[in-house]
């Protein structure tokens, strides 16, 4: 093997355990005997935000352009926010 191909051989096998190094168990929940990541938790929790967010915006009488976009944006920001409140 030659002093190049050296070179660029030691920091490809030294990357993954770097990488790898700092990856830690993703928070979970046991139910019923099977384990449901935490996102899955705040999403659950995020569609009746997301419901209730329509609600508030059908009584003040706001008409949303896209609601096609909105909804599901919504739903991801309460999904995000409720996961780094609850889980960082």
């Amino acid at each position: 093997m030659s002093e190049r191909s050296r070179v660029f051989l030691r920091p490809v096998l030294l990357l993954p355990p770097l990488i790898l190094a700092s990856c830690s168990r993703a928070p979970s929940f046991d139910i019923l005997g099977s384990y449901f990541p935490a996102w899955l938790v705040c999403l659950a929790m995020a569609i009746p935000l997301t419901f209730a967010t329509r609600w508030l915006l059908s009584r003040l009488q706001i008409v949303l352009v896209l609601p096609i976009l909105v909804y599901p944006s919504l739903t991801a920001l309460f999904t995000f926010s409720l996961s780094l409140a609850l889980y960082s």
